[in-house]
């Protein structure tokens, strides 16, 4: 599985960025996939995640209502469409998978199930 982000950048606050995450690897749609991500001196936190099989979406209070997370079935890739911005929202942003033998489960934003990361992208919100 290989997992790769994209769309950082910088930002002003109140603005828009889409993050995409291109997916590969899968054998079945017995997964999810998790935006976390990162600030310096901080704890990685999760911020959304989406499960393949029914579209399923979840968000971190932080960020619900600012933040939307999609995916394309066709080309397996998830985005993170992440409006009115904020200088909290500076992170490293990462998207991460977290896969299973059956459909019967439901993803959460803590990390302990999620396997496969991808590099990273950076996201800054500045004044």
């Amino acid at each position: 599985v290989q997992l790769v982000e994209s769309g950082g950048g910088l930002v002003q606050p109140g603005g828009s960025l889409r993050l995409s995450c291109a997916a590969s690897g899968f054998t079945d749609n017995y997964y999810a996939i998790g935006w976390f991500r990162q600030a310096p001196g901080k704890e990685r936190e999760g911020v959304s995640w989406i499960k393949a099989s029914d579209g399923s979406t979840s968000y971190a209070e932080s960020v619900k209502g600012r933040f939307t997370v999609s995916r394309d079935s066709a080309t397996h890739t998830v985005y993170l469409q992440m409006n009115r911005l904020q200088p909290e929202d500076t992170a490293v942003y990462f998207c991460a998978a977290d896969i299973r033998t059956s459909n019967w489960f439901r993803p959460d934003l803590t990390t302990q199930y999620y396997d496969y990361w991808g590099q990273g992208t950076q996201v800054t919100v500045f004044s």
